[in-house]
């Protein structure tokens, strides 16, 4: 056979099956095959020792179903039995026969704790203008070393997109986001409202205290609701896919740094796409406007020159006078990059 003489020439069996690509149980059963049965017996079919016997998985799925009608779990009656001085199957064994019962219908529903919560409301916010609205999160940037990140924080107004106010620190705190915000209010005045997520520094009550105190409302994202605050992670990505932007930070001061020439960037240079290309300050000042007529008379200069290249007349887009979180369809903005 082609295995033998393998085996003989190379001196090993091993290398010999690894050549014919044949394993090593394949080619002993296939020397010394057992014999054929009529009526094969499935595995878990057959008749051990130390299998439970069916009499006795019958009395367990018994006393399991009668507990599921008494609003009991499938530990509550194997204690309880054993509790009695009856010992009929292990606790995994119960808990096996528990997942062959045909019918679960009765089996008890354990409430989650996600499903336990009262659905939080969704937050609906509108800015007609800037100093209306403002959102603020907190990002990691990377360091060198592992599972430590320098964070970002960062305020923006909505309307204008406008960072408000940022700074970069080692760890979230809420007496540092208080800190900021005491900055952003003396700089720009408190707005209405202040958007955030839901984590530990935005939900402080040092926080809350000083947005009660310039009465100014503050609303949060829904649990496991990705979309409830697009304009921060909106910001956030314009800052971390520009192509200067370094993935690691060496230090502290590096990222404080990177964020020092990010942020009068984004906010005087950047053409946003979702204020019509104009800079986030042009927007917060009305500065736009000036642009705005320039833009124009370009663009009909343009289309007066060659009609032929345009199916209308065509309009210069300006920034959208409603801007806000989860508005109705006929009123809302999507933020841009």
């Amino acid at each position: 056979m082609l295995v033998a003489e393998l085996t003989q020439a190379e001196g090993s069996q091993r290398r010999a099956l690894a050549i014919a690509g044949v394993g090593r149980s394949t080619w002993q059963y296939r020397r010394k095959p057992r014999a054929r049965v009529l009526e094969p017996v499935r595995q878990k079919d057959r008749a051990y020792p130390s299998r439970i016997p069916a009499a006795d998985r019958a009395v367990i799925a018994e006393k399991i179903t009668a507990g599921w009608a008494d609003g009991h779990s499938v530990d509550h009656t194997f204690a309880s039995t054993w509790d009695r001085g009856v010992m009929l199957a292990a606790r995994r064994s119960w808990w096996r026969v528990a997942a062959d019962i045909e019918d679960q219908s009765a089996r008890p529903v354990v409430p989650t704790g996600r499903g336990s919560r009262s659905p939080r409301e969704k937050p609906v916010l509108m800015a007609t203008g800037p100093g209306q609205v403002w959102s603020w999160d907190i990002t990691d940037l990377r360091s060198p070393w592992r599972g430590k990140a320098f964070k970002a924080y960062s305020i923006i107004d909505i309307y204008s997109r406008l960072i408000v106010d940022w700074r970069v620190e080692e760890r979230e705190s809420d007496h540092l986001a208080v800190e900021m915000f005491e900055n952003a209010f003396r700089q720009h005045g408190a707005p209405q409202f202040v958007h955030a997520d839901s984590g530990p520094a935005m939900r402080s009550g040092a926080l809350a205290e000083l947005l009660t105190e310039h009465q100014v409302t503050k609303t949060h994202n829904r649990p496991y609701v990705s979309n409830d605050n697009p304009f921060s992670e909106s910001e956030f990505r314009t800052m971390k896919y520009r192509p200067n932007y370094p993935k690691t930070f060496d230090g502290l001061q590096a990222a404080r740094d990177h964020l020092t020439g990010y942020v009068p960037w984004y906010n005087t240079t950047h053409k946003h796409s979702g204020i019509a290309l104009f800079s986030p300050r042009q927007v917060h000042d009305g500065s736009w406007r000036q642009v705005h007529r320039v833009r124009d008379h370009a663009l009909q200069g343009y289309h007066q020159k060659h009609p032929e290249r345009f199916r209308a007349r065509p309009r210069t887009p300006a920034p959208a006078g409603v801007v806000g979180i989860n508005l109705p369809d006929e009123t809302a903005t999507k933020p841009g990059e």
